[in-house]
């Protein structure tokens, strides 16, 4: 069946494609109509459009209008130019268009005589109410959350950016359930090369299925190799505003709570809004210790590791004796040891996260009796490990947004310290120094402003300046590969 045919102007044949397309689906509902010589069809579906919204608009059709056009072609003229209804501006010329209006919950009046049909607004779609967002845990701030509609969300935006320059460009992916996104971004912050570079990336991908915007991320890599993340993920209307005051793109995808930020920078996952609404000093110590737990997360078990089994030489003597007294009493050597203390941490952790709500508890004490008391009282894994695995598995909370980076990297991390000692944990330090120096997100710095280091480093990088300062020099991206300092 062609969809890019021409609408037929009469309207049994353009009734029987319908009818052959959707006409064994439920929710398809069909209206015949007479508005006085000229034959007409009301057609859409009832579960995203609402039928009492078309019948008040045909009763006001109706009742204000003494003299209709006697053919089809005039009254959908007449709908469209010159009558008080609340018609869609641009006409139904093909198949296509037809597919897509009532797709996205629209009305779509049918008429005799005429190769144009009309649409109205009639959507009416069940959709979740704006909530509370479950994954920041920002105690300050606007507290509301995005949804799963698309124009909703764009609504929570455009509420709170407020100028004439703010953009919403809304496109139709490339898949099989032609789902919808936007594009979100001040026109006169965003480089207009970055924005031309992300909107041509975007409507070249071809997919399956588009249920999240991180199902863009692989696409807009530019070292697949690389491990970083190529954007910043946010379920925040007020963080996703603060990215668009940077001169950065959102990206909201048809049915996804969670935006996506591009291009995004190291320093941004240790941010929050808290650290904005606290005092600098205040906000500037916590973001430091972000930077540690992140370290902690990454490099301590390897660390430990390497260690106990190649370098013992670095560990206080008296801490070295127990320390060795804890690995004689375990089967297994540091590197395996602390190898299956991670595994099980994790497996535990996702058991936890996948569980339904009524035993997730269950999975928790469980794991906790027997990676916490039955393994350590077996002898099977020795106090040490256990705590210094613990430990990063509890860092790693402190950036959630580089979870999974700091779950791959630490297995690297305790592999290579674990088989070559002091070189391979320098090799792994090294690599993934070179991943972060080597990932530039549409040709800016992904380390900035950490490195090189600068006013911004110091501004709002490894700390937060006060807001004095901040309102004078901005974070702002330019067209010259870094942002303006």
């Amino acid at each position: 069946m062609d969809t890019n045919e021409p609408l037929a102007p009469d309207l049994q044949t353009n009734l029987a494609f319908l009818q052959e397309m959707f006409g064994t689906s439920g929710d398809f509902y069909t209206k015949r109509l007479q508005f006085g010589p000229v034959k007409a069809a009301a057609v859409l579906f009832s579960g995203i459009s609402s039928p009492e919204k078309l019948t008040v608009l045909a009763l006001d059709l109706l009742r204000g209008s003494a003299e209709l056009p006697a053919d089809g072609e005039a009254f959908a003229a007449w709908l469209l130019d010159q009558s008080h209804l609340a018609a869609e501006p641009t006409p139904i010329t093909d198949r296509q268009d037809l597919v897509r209006r009532l797709a996205n919950g629209m009305a779509v009046l049918l008429l005799d005589g005429s190769a144009q049909a009309v649409a109205f607004s009639t959507q009416e779609m069940p959709q979740r109410g704006v909530g509370t967002p479950g994954g920041e845990g920002d105690i300050r701030g606007p507290q509301e959350a995005f949804t799963e509609a698309l124009r909703g969300n764009i609504a929570q935006l455009r509420r709170q950016f407020r100028t004439p320059t703010f953009v919403a460009e809304i496109a139709t992916a490339q898949t099989r359930a032609a789902t919808e996104y936007a594009l979100c971004y001040d026109r006169a912050l965003a480089p207009a090369d970055v924005v031309d570079e992300v909107r041509a990336k975007l409507a070249a991908i071809r997919l399956p299925v588009l249920l999240d915007s991180a199902y863009f991320a692989s696409f807009l890599k530019r070292d697949r190799l690389n491990l970083f993340p190529a954007g910043a993920y946010t379920e925040r209307p007020a963080t996703a505003c603060a990215r668009i005051c940077e001169g950065k793109i959102v990206i909201l995808v048809a049915g996804s709570p969670n935006a996506m930020v591009v291009p995004s920078f190291f320093a941004e996952h240790f941010e929050t809004l808290d650290d904005y609404a606290s005092g600098a000093v205040f906000a500037g110590l916590i973001r430091l210790l972000k930077y540690l737990a992140f370290l902690l997360a990454v490099f301590g078990p390897g660390l430990y590791v390497m260690a106990v089994a190649f370098a013992p030489e670095i560990i206080p003597v008296r801490m070295l004796a127990r320390l060795a007294r804890a690995e004689t009493a375990t089967p297994l050597p540091p590197m395996l040891e602390m190898l299956c203390v991670t595994l099980l941490l994790e497996i535990v952790r996702e058991a936890g996260l996948r569980a339904p709500k009524s035993i997730g508890h269950t999975v928790s004490l469980v794991g906790a009796l027997i990676i916490g008391e039955t393994a350590v009282s077996a002898g099977i894994v020795s106090v040490p490990v256990l705590t210094m695995a613990a430990a990063a598995t509890i860092a790693t909370l402190a950036v959630p947004s580089l979870y999974e980076q700091s779950i791959l990297f630490r297995f690297a991390v305790i592999l290579l310290a674990g088989l070559f000692g002091v070189p391979g944990f320098s090799c792994a330090a090294l690599i993934i120094l070179a991943m972060a120096c080597g990932s530039e997100p549409f040709g800016y710095d992904y380390l900035y402003p950490l490195m090189p280091p600068g006013k911004a480093t110091w501004r709002d990088g490894f700390v937060r300046s006060i807001w004095r300062r901040l309102a004078k020099a901005g974070e702002v991206l330019s067209r010259r590969g870094n942002a303006a300092q």
